[in-house]
């Protein structure tokens, strides 16, 4: 039987890619099955030409491992979990199963990840708050493995497929609720500025106090990490001053949390003395005391589109339009907020 034109067009590039590198087509076609016996040296080489020359796998050729790569930069709290139960969900209805790894706080993970996740061949690859340089997009690429950003750190970029959720829209929430309480001393502990869900969700804060015509006062805002130990150091920073405010935006769930202690340790009643708000909804939130009012991120659901969409751009037998897509979040008012003392 005559080989496809498509076929033969991918065969020629193939061999041209091994002529251009100077070895053979087997070789060539162990870097793009991920094999270890190719000297770094020529897998570089031959991963460059890949890349120059947009070699991308035909997918019906390319068989897959019943896998979906997750990873994360950090993988440390109930945060995390809301997301792998999401995938979870997706890849079990698929008759699929989940790779779990870590990029130690990295937002780009390793090389070493991106060669592992080439011999794997997974069905794709979601990664939470992190991102891939050139090079790893080019690997997964080449290979036909699609891959999808879940709340990117940074701009993914307009040809990366990316699921995120309104953050700017919910840091407004929050503060426009805390606002309407009657607080005008409203302190705000952010995440890393790098986080790109970070800064929006300050934008949101400091939109709300502009529209309430309340002064933003950038002594108010301090830097945290999204940890627990953040918000209760941070706390103790805005809480022992002689102006301290009547009411925090505390940027996730578990900066609030290190917040409440801090705010136990100062002898402050929640939300008597102090109103508290977080971000993110997490499980923890309505079991502590008092429960936390907070921004419902919806994790889960989130989870689930990013591993959907990964599925269905590996169907896909066309190149499509990047597809991002943004999540409604919710305020959800509990008791840890309150009109402040002296109103």
């Amino acid at each position: 039987m005559k080989p496809s034109k498509s076929a033969e067009t991918q065969t020629a590039t193939l061999a041209e890619i091994a002529r251009a590198a100077g070895v053979s087509a087997p070789t060539v076609s162990k870097v793009l099955n991920g094999r270890a016996d190719v000297a770094p040296a020529t897998r570089t080489r031959v991963e460059e030409l890949l890349r120059v020359h947009g070699y991308r796998r035909r997918r019906a050729e390319a068989s897959r491992s019943p896998l979906i790569d997750l990873i994360f930069h950090e993988l440390e709290s109930a945060w995390a979990l809301e997301v792998i139960r999401g995938v979870e969900n997706v890849a079990r209805d698929a008759g699929l199963s989940v790779v779990l790894s870590e990029s130690a706080g990295r937002l780009s993970p390793g090389r070493t990840w991106a060669d592992q996740v080439a011999a794997r061949r997974p069905h794709g690859v979601v990664l939470v708050l992190s991102e891939l340089d050139e090079s790893q997009r080019a690997l997964l690429t080449s290979r036909s493995i699609p891959f999808v950003v879940m709340d990117p750190a940074g701009d993914p970029g307009p040809d990366v497929p990316s699921i995120g959720a309104t953050n700017w829209q919910g840091g407004l929430a929050a503060t426009r609720h805390l606002v309407e309480l009657g607080h005008t001393r409203i302190g705000a502990i952010s995440g890393p500025s790098r986080m790109m869900c970070a800064r929006a969700r300050v934008d949101g804060y400091r939109a709300a106090l502009e529209t309430a015509g309340l002064p933003v006062d950038p002594s108010l805002i301090v830097a945290g990490d999204f940890h627990h130990d953040a918000g209760y150091r941070l706390g103790l920073t805005l809480l022992r001053r002689p102006d301290r405010p009547t009411a925090v935006f505390a940027g996730n769930d578990l900066q609030a949390l290190g917040l409440y202690e801090a705010a136990r340790e100062l002898g402050l009643r929640i939300p008597e003395d102090l109103s508290v708000v977080g971000f993110d909804d997490l499980p923890v939130a309505r079991w502590v005391g008092p429960p936390l009012t907070t921004v419902r991120q919806p994790l889960t659901e989130m989870a689930e589109a990013a591993a959907r969409l990964v599925l269905e751009l590996g169907r896909e037998q066309e190149e499509r339009a990047a597809t991002r897509m943004e999540l409604a979040t919710s305020l959800v008012v509990r008791s840890s907020t309150a009109a402040p003392a002296a109103a």
